[in-house]
């Protein structure tokens, strides 16, 4: 397969190195190359059967306009643009383009979602909270994963309260605590990814998915598939 790869950040250079060791072409185009998605034309996204980006809040927008309009498809790695998904997934739909987006492309988070639902029945009354520390540089708050854990937990309970306190720090990757306390009672779920790696991993899966379909896929939804 033919992958183009969306920012040259941590993230994006670490996607474009697990693509060409499984065996695909890769292209990078970084942000200053790509203004407002100027360079993703219909000829230039012909050459590609799958963009995967890894940029900034400001510049996915764009970009998923851009690349959706033209029926290409796309695994989006970036977040702080959910409130944009609507419309997002109506290009997509009109366009019959493909879109996989995610808070987190991580194994370990997806396991993380489902572990957080399944405490929940077993802690009634406790007090549900997370917690999410990111590098400095990190422009959304709360992170994305933080977000969708809590979106996770109403799913499970509608009427649940969960605050979420973030912290930025030094060159952290990503670390995601949830917290039921009672009294003197603590349990913790916790995550940490040592790398981004695995964030690296589950997107390139994803464009592996990806690559025969059209729509627009939460990666929560479709990890399953990816692992059987």
């Amino acid at each position: 397969m033919i992958f183009l790869v969306l920012g040259r950040g941590k993230t994006g250079s670490v996607v474009a190195d697990v693509a060409a060791q499984r065996g695909h072409s890769v292209r990078v185009i970084g942000e200053e190359e790509n203004p407002n998605a100027s360079a993703l034309t219909g000829p230039m996204l012909a050459q590609f059967d799958v963009v995967i980006d890894f940029t900034t809040p400001q510049s996915v927008i764009p970009n998923m306009r851009a690349c959706l309009a033209n029926g290409a498809r796309m695994v989006v790695g970036t977040t702080g643009w959910y409130d944009k998904l609507p419309d997002v997934r109506a290009i997509c739909e009109r366009r019959n383009g493909a879109l996989v987006y995610g808070a987190s492309f991580s194994v370990g988070v997806q396991v993380m979602y489902r572990l957080a639902q399944q405490l929940l029945p077993m802690v009634p009354g406790f007090e549900i909270s997370i917690s999410e520390t990111h590098h400095e540089s990190k422009k959304d708050k709360p992170s994305g994963t933080a977000l969708t854990i809590r979106r996770a937990l109403l799913e499970v309970d509608p009427a649940l309260n969960v605050e979420i306190v973030s912290h930025r720090q030094g060159e952290a990757v990503g670390i995601h605590t949830v917290t039921a306390k009672l009294g003197d009672d603590v349990i913790q779920i916790r995550h940490e990814s040592l790398s981004r790696r695995s964030f690296a991993e589950g997107a390139v899966q994803a464009a592996e998915w990806l690559c025969s379909k059209t729509g627009c896929y939460d990666f929560r939804e479709i990890y399953p598939q990816l692992r059987q």
